[in-house]
């Protein structure tokens, strides 16, 4: 996956949300705009070739201060968002690095 291609198809609003993708939004308190800015701000940490649902990648991106990880995969044409958190320990030391 390329970020220029995911940010492409958020700008042309072409992304839906799993609702695994959404829980895990709101469990973090998260906005749309806050998602959607992180996404168009962000940058690919990890790509993921073939998870048994195809590719996908973990894009960091910021809304304001606040680090937000997203993971997207493709439905068709459309971006899948299908999970959202804000990086923290223990699964991470900082925003970039694994715990």
């Amino acid at each position: 996956m390329k970020v220029e291609e995911i940010q492409a198809r958020v700008r042309q609003n072409l992304y839906v949300y799993t609702a695994h993708g959404d829980i895990e939004r709101q469990a973090d308190g998260l906005t749309f705009t806050q998602v959607e800015k992180a996404l168009l701000n962000g940058e690919i940490l990890e790509q993921y070739p073939n998870t048994g649902r195809g590719e996908s990648c973990l894009i960091l991106g910021y809304a304001d201060e606040s680090p937000i990880h997203i993971v997207c995969g493709w439905r068709g044409e459309r971006v899948a968002i299908i999970t959202v958190y804000i990086p923290s320990p223990p699964n991470f030391i900082n925003p970039r690095t694994r715990g």
